[in-house]
């Protein structure tokens, strides 16, 4: 078994890493694109599976609220462009679903590593959402976020 170590953690006030990544048309989206407003940045295990789409469907239907608080919202996952086209379709999704199959944003983010899942620790995707400020900076980071009720908690903490 290879033991990959642990992933570091962003922590408020840290410097996003910047990533520019295919949206699901095969378009590329950089971090840097949102440079002057606020983005929420989620990482999510798989488009399609019950708990991504509820997250998801959740910031489709806060989007308004958030876009006028000055909140731009990004999705990323492993999922290749073609799969994200298509539960952005089913889902009517208005928001940019970017594909990282190397995992390397989601590593630099500290959104991938190891988690328990049904008791066993595997390699994997942890549900992780960060707000980036216009600066550039970490002004919220939570890993292991729940799929339910999560958007809920950040429109609170936010006051949206």
């Amino acid at each position: 078994m290879v033991h990959v170590a642990a992933t570091p953690r962003l922590e408020v006030g840290d410097k996003a890493p910047t990533f520019s990544l295919s949206d699901a048309d095969g378009n590329t989206v950089r971090l840097a694109d949102f440079k002057g407003r606020k983005v929420i940045v989620y990482f999510y295990p798989a488009a399609s599976t019950p708990g991504c789409t509820k997250q998801a469907c959740d910031f489709r239907d806060s989007l308004s609220e958030l876009n006028d608080a000055g909140l731009d919202v990004v999705g990323i996952s492993p999922d290749k462009p073609e799969k994200l086209a298509k539960f952005r379709d089913k889902e009517g999704l208005t928001f940019p679903l970017l594909s990282d199959p190397d995992r390397e944003v989601l590593t630099a983010w500290g959104a991938f590593g190891e988690k328990t899942m049904y008791g066993k620790t595997v390699q994997g995707v942890i549900r992780s959402t960060f707000v980036v400020d216009e600066k550039g900076k970490i002004a919220a980071a939570q890993y292991n976020v729940r799929a339910t009720g999560h958007v809920a908690k950040l429109r609170r903490d936010l006051s949206v």
